[in-house]
């Protein structure tokens, strides 16, 4: 029998023994992603009779890799935050898989950029993110030592965010051990002061603080000469540097296998190629599903962990609204989160001497054909996942951010020769500028897959073929307004990575346990955990 921790204490005990409810009530929760997977987790561990329904054949949504060939494409996961112990994410992973039976690769170098205009002292246009604080603020003194103030005082915001677990999860706990870890709680008052004074800094803004050119125009471009706020830079480096944000070897699907392989060990239904329809309701209370072939499946909760959009305007009908809701759906108070062009090349070669990402100017503008232009280009050779291509190749991806999915999908709807055509096209002019990089590259490539926003939406149903969900506003902290619910239905939860501006896969599992603790509240169940150790 494996080792857990419940609610904080090391117990060995069978799944059964944490279930509450003799009679359980049944949960129906739509999409195998990470938060659909999650949420299905914690209420079956609760004592909930719990069913998925998923439209494609394997689980994961947006986290996914798939096979052509050889050669495995991976559209999804660059790091997992909380790999290790130190986050609370760590927590939250280890509450549903065993994090210790994963293999992590941690990249010493998180990016290489090169800057167009200037050059270091050493003569060079490349500039390294590295993972490691301490060898990152030493390359940056060595390159800038005019900008030692600068220097500290950002790494110094970086480590300041190690001091704290984030997001804190909190085991129930008897009465005075509860009371000092509310005393002990107290530092995170810190934590808001800290927000407070890094809110503000945009990688523009910081960069206009150092007088060393070079660094200057090097923080200017770490988003490809986009203004983001620091903080979403920021959090990640804490991680990366305690190495609690690795690469699960594998890839997404691999990682996505994992949570539904625990739903059904804890007794769980998934129901693959099963597209719901739509969400009965019956005296403004959900009562069930239709799904394909015109099947009713009933249950006393529906918890939807699909697309926002296609959850509460097709499935509902747009039935159960506010004005907040409607706000959304004109993206009036956010916009939708990026779509991307994935242009993925089985290589021949392994290319293991290139650093595993990088970003760099081209020689001329790169144009799709929804109208998006680029300046820069961006390659991730996966040659540090042996999983992903036969041995002594690898795979290389260049991603491409447009807020113009919508071309891409009515194109392949209306005229699927031209979509073919200009995909080709499309693929054709990387390949002329990978050469101009990587001289003899074209020779190389003996396997292409090219997937647009179209490719997302018709396997994800994802708002307009969007990477993600919400695209956060300028205050990234501020709540959110997508809740739990929906006004005057009952018995129908929302959770997903449509939740929390961002997404990611992060914000996947943190609101996929919110909302498995809500739920446990309002059927008066303890919600209750198991973990890993």
């Amino acid at each position: 029998m494996p080792a857990y921790v419940i609610n904080g204490h090391l117990q060995n005990q069978s799944i059964a023994g944490i279930m509450t409810n003799t009679q359980p009530k049944k949960v129906l929760i739509i999409g195998a992603g990470i938060s659909g997977l999650s949420a299905a987790c914690y209420l079956q561990m609760n004592g909930f009779q719990v069913e998925l329904f998923e439209k494609h054949s394997i689980p994961g949504g947006l986290c996914t890799s798939w096979k052509k060939g050889d050669y495995t494409i991976d559209g999804s996961i660059h790091w997992i935050l909380g790999s290790d112990k130190g986050s609370g994410f760590y927590k939250m992973w280890s509450e549903i898989i065993d994090l210790k039976q994963v293999s992590f690769y941690n990249h010493e170098v998180r990016m290489e950029l090169e800057v167009k205009e200037n050059t270091n002292k050493y003569g060079s246009k490349i500039f390294r993110v590295y993972t490691n604080l301490e060898a990152f603020q030493n390359y940056l003194l060595d390159l800038a030592p005019e900008d030692q103030k600068v220097i500290r005082r950002f790494i110094q915001d970086i480590r300041d965010l190690q001091d704290f677990e984030l997001p804190p999860v909190l085991d129930p706990l008897p009465l005075w051990p509860s009371i000092v870890r509310g005393i002990k709680m107290s530092r995170y008052l810190r934590f808001l002061y800290i927000l407070l004074k890094q809110k503000k800094e945009t990688n523009f803004s910081l960069s206009r603080k150092f007088k060393n050119p070079f660094v200057r125009e090097a923080f200017r471009l770490l988003f490809d000469d986009n203004e983001v706020n620091m903080l979403v830079f920021n959090f990640p480096m804490a991680a990366f540097d305690r190495k609690s944000a690795g690469y699960p070897i594998g890839g997404s699907l691999a990682w996505a296998q994992r949570f539904a392989d625990r739903f059904e060990a804890l007794g769980g239904v998934i129901h693959y190629n099963t597209p719901v329809k739509k969400i009965l309701t019956q005296n403004n209370q959900a009562t069930g599903l239709l799904v394909r072939n015109d099947r009713v499946h009933e249950a006393d909760i529906i918890l939807s962990a699909a697309d926002w959009n296609r959850t509460v305007f097709e499935y509902l009908e747009g039935k159960y609204v506010s004005d907040t809701i409607l706000k959304l759906k004109e993206k009036q108070l956010l916009k939708i989160y990026y779509s991307v062009l994935l242009v993925t090349f089985g290589l021949k070669k392994d290319y293991k001497e290139e650093v595993h990402f990088s970003r760099f100017p081209i020689n001329h503008i790169l144009e799709s054909p929804c109208g998006t232009k680029w300046n820069r280009l961006e390659t991730h050779f996966y040659h540090y996942d042996p999983t992903l291509a036969p041995e002594g190749k690898t795979v290389m991806a260049c991603s491409f951010y447009t807020e113009n999915g919508k071309y891409w999908i009515d194109l392949r709807k209306n005229d699927r020769k031209k979509y073919r055509e200009e995909k080709t096209k499309f693929v054709d002019a990387i390949i002329a500028l990978l050469e101009e990089r990587y001289p003899g590259m074209k020779d190389q490539i003996e396997m292409v897959d090219f997937a647009t926003p179209a490719t997302v939406l018709r396997y994800t149903n994802n708002w307009e073929g969007s990477a993600q969900g919400w695209l956060p506003g300028e205050n990234v902290f501020a709540s959110t307004p997508i809740k739990f619910t929906l006004p005057g239905l009952k018995n129908f939860y929302y959770a997903s990575h449509w939740s929390r501006p961002g997404g990611g896969v992060p914000v996947a599992i943190n609101m996929a346990r919110d909302i498995a603790i809500r739920i446990c509240k309002d059927c008066k169940v303890p919600f209750r955990t198991k973990r890993f150790e």
